[in-house]
C-alpha cells in the first residue's frame, strides 16, 4: 500500500527574512562588480582629465548613477556642448530603464511610494539582470522580494561611488595634457562587442558606427544622437524582417526576447 503520510515542512530550513533577502541580493550582484569597479575608475579619471571639478564628478555618480550616461556626459562636457543637448542625449541613453521599470512594476505595486522611489533610483542594467531571476517568486520569498532588489541595487551603488572616488583621486595626479579621452571609445567597445550575439545587434552596431563617423563634424556632438537613432532604426528593421511569416528566423526568439540588459555602466 503506498505511503500517503503528508510531508511536513522542513523545520531546519532557514527562515526567510528581510535581512537574509538583502544579503542574497548583494551576493547576486557580487560577480558583476568585477566589471563595474574598473568602469568607475575609468570614469573618475576621465572626468577629472576633462577639466571637471572633483566634487562635480563624484556628485554626478550620485545623481545620475549610470556608467554609460556619465561617460557620454563627460565627453559632451569636454566639447562644450549646450546643456539642452547634453540632457536630451543622456535621456535617450537612459530610455531603456523605462522598459526595465515596466517589467518589475507589477512586483512593486503593493509597496509604499518610498520603496518604489528607492528601487527606481537603484535600477541599473546589472541590478535588473539579477531582479529578473526573482520576478516569479511566490510565498515567503515574494513577501521580501523588494529587500532582494534593495540589496542588489545598493551593492552596485556603493561600489560605483567608491570606484568613482578612487578614479577621481587618481585622475587628479594625471597631467591634463595626457589623451585620456582615448580610453572612452575603447571602454565602450569592450562593453558592446561581447554583447553582439545576434544579427540585429550587429546591424545596429555597424549602422551606428558608420553614422557616428559620417556625422562627426555636426555641431554640439549631435552626431551621437543621429548615430543612436540610426542604429536603433536599422536594428529594428533587421529584427522585423527576420520575424516575417514564412521566413526562418536566424535565432528564434533570441533577438526579440532573449536579450537582457547590456552592461554599466557602471554603472
Amino acid at each position: 500500500m503506498p505511503d500517503t503520510e503528508p510531508v511536513l515542512p522542513d523545520s531546519h530550513a532557514p527562515a526567510i527574512t528581510a535581512a537574509g533577502e538583502w544579503l542574497a541580493g548583494a551576493r547576486a550582484l557580487a560577480p558583476m562588480l568585477l566589471g563595474v569597479v574598473p568602469f568607475g575608475l575609468i570614469y573618475g579619471v576621465l572626468a577629472v582629465g576633462a577639466g571637471m571639478p572633483a566634487w562635480l564628478a563624484c556628485a554626478m555618480s550620485v545623481v545620475v548613477f549610470g556608467g554609460a550616461s556619465q561617460m557620454i556626459l563627460t565627453q559632451l562636457w569636454t566639447a562644450g556642448t549646450p546643456a539642452v543637448v547634453i540632457t536630451l542625449t543622456v535621456a535617450m541613453v537612459n530610455l531603456r530603464h523605462a522598459l526595465y521599470s515596466a517589467t518589475i512594476a507589477p512586483t512593486l505595486a503593493h509597496l509604499p511610494r518610498r520603496w518604489k522611489a528607492l528601487i527606481a533610483y537603484l535600477l541599473t542594467d546589472e541590478a535588473f539582470a539579477a531582479m529578473t531571476h526573482r520576478l516569479g517568486d511566490s510565498g515567503p520569498r515574494a513577501r521580501y522580494r523588494h529587500w532582494y532588489y534593495f540589496g542588489g541595487g545598493f551593492a552596485l551603488w556603493a561600489s560605483w561611488q567608491l570606484s568613482t572616488l578612487a578614479g577621481v583621486l587618481v585622475g587628479a595626479q594625471v597631467p591634463r595634457d595626457w589623451p585620456l579621452d582615448f580610453f572612452l571609445p575603447l571602454t565602450f567597445i569592450g562593453i558592446i562587442v561581447p554583447g553582439l550575439k545576434h544579427r540585429s545587434h550587429v546591424a545596429a552596431a555597424l549602422a551606428a558606427s558608420v553614422l557616428a563617423v559620417a556625422c562627426y563634424s555636426l555641431p554640439h556632438k549631435l552626431g551621437l544622437m543621429v548615430a543612436a537613432l540610426g542604429g536603433i532604426a536599422v536594428g529594428m528593421l533587421v529584427l522585423s524582417r527576420g520575424n516575417r511569416p514564412g521566413q526562418r528566423p536566424a535565432s528564434r526568439g533570441a533577438d526579440a526576447t532573449r536579450g537582457g540588459p547590456a552592461g554599466k555602466e557602471a554603472a
